[in-house]
């Protein structure tokens, strides 16, 4: 039994994480020390960056230590434009966020994050160096005097860096130096109605996708190659209240681009409305690649809410040997979110090592495999069947002879 002196450490680590992992307090004041912006929340930052000729991704979360910047924040008194809160943290961190309003609501309307590649801690290796502004705009917003509250996670997308906000309490232009009672609760964070969700509406589905092909190049060749039609079914409610499902086709037509890395290829696809990204990892042990990330970022114009985000990086689609290729003519389905499924056709893909730009030794899909089953068992019934009819034929015959024999 551990003495009661060894438990501490263990206890104030404890205590240490739970007031690490506790949402920080913000504020930005005027000239006079009254509030005008009021922020709590907990944040994380996903950013990939390049070491070399491979992709890593470092994972960081808003430390305890994080403070306002004074000098970069504004109630938007005077000659500035917007109020901003400005966050700094670590050797050359800086989250901006700037508000914006009209007669009814008030939002973030822009997030701006720098971070710092010359960090080893987080960025060890990085080919560069040097701090790196990227910014997006966002889905927070609220109506005026009202607290906006979301405990859910909330995901901004910056080219090669998503922020997670999450147990966020936010509130821009104060009617007092507190936040205000009344609150606006993200669309995350809504129950859903006892009754059940509204009857979706017939899908709108367009006519089968076409096959695009694509080719992704990197220092060393060409590191993921694909023939496929892909098509995403998106659920989401209209500004009339009603729940919709949709299908949404991605063209030949549409540009794309890519990354190789030696643990992570991705292939961007989109159009001036969309971008949907797909990432494939691999199993270094099992010598497997596979689809383990699908992001969507999208604009729906008679949606409630237009911008529309979504994502999942723990999947397992399309997998086959390093080297080989994985291909299925079926039609595959793939549960990225509740919002979003991915509808694969005649899909052929080989992600890492792809030698002359041509396709490996094929795997095929299961569902492949399963159709095949049928012709071969309908086939080995019917040559059951001759084989019985056969014997059958062979005995009475026989009987038959005998039936004559002398006596």
């Amino acid at each position: 039994m551990a003495a009661p002196g060894a438990r501490r450490p263990l206890l104030l680590l404890l205590l240490a994480g739970l007031a690490h992992s506790a949402p920080a307090l913000f504020e930005v004041k005027d000239n006079n020390g009254t509030a005008c912006i009021m922020a709590s929340f907990s944040a994380s930052f996903l950013t990939t960056y390049e070491a070399g000729h491979v992709s890593k991704v470092s994972n960081m979360t808003l430390p305890a230590s994080a403070e306002v910047l004074k000098n970069s924040s504004s109630c938007g008194e005077k000659n500035a434009s917007e109020p901003t809160l400005a966050i700094t943290f670590g050797e050359g961190y800086l989250l901006k966020l700037t508000f914006t309003k009209n007669t009814t609501r008030y939002s973030v309307q822009h997030m701006y994050f720098t971070y710092n590649l010359s960090d080893t801690q987080f960025f060890p290796n990085a080919s560069s160096k040097g701090p790196d502004t990227v910014d997006s705009t966002t889905d927070i917003k609220a109506d005026i005097n009202k607290t906006y509250r979301c405990v859910s996670d909330i995901r901004v997308y910056m080219k090669n860096v998503t922020i997670v906000l999450w147990d966020a309490t936010i509130q821009a232009y104060l009617p007092s130096s507190n936040f205000s009672k009344e609150e606006t609760r993200c669309p995350q964070d809504q129950p859903s109605p006892t009754t059940g969700p509204p009857s979706p509406s017939p899908p709108l589905v367009p006519t089968n996708p076409s096959v695009s092909k694509y080719n992704v190049t990197g220092d060393n060749g060409t590191c993921l190659l694909a023939s496929m039609a892909l098509q995403l079914n998106i659920t989401y409610m209209k500004k009339d209240n009603t729940t919709v499902t949709r299908a949404f086709n991605i063209n030949p037509s549409d540009k794309y681009s890519g990354t190789c890395g030696a643990q992570l290829v991705t292939l961007k696809v989109g159009n001036k409305s969309r971008v949907l990204e797909l990432q494939f990892g691999m199993n270094a042990t099992s010598s497997l690649f596979f689809l383990q990330g699908v992001q969507l970022n999208m604009t729906l114009p008679d949606a409630i809410e237009p911008t529309f985000s979504t994502s999942n990086y723990s999947l397992k689609a399309l997998q086959a040997s390093v080297g080989n290729s994985y291909k299925c003519n079926s039609e595959e389905h793939i549960f990225v979110s509740k919002a979003l499924a991915l509808n694969v056709f005649s899909v052929q893909v080989q992600a890492f090592r792809v030698e002359s730009d041509r396709f490996g030794s094929v795997e095929e899909c299961v569902q492949d495999g399963n159709n095949m089953l049928i012709p071969i068992a309908v086939g080995g019934a019917l040559a059951g069947l001759v084989l019985i009819v056969l014997i059958a034929y062979l005995i009475g015959r026989k009987r038959s002879h005998a039936g004559y024999q002398t006596i």
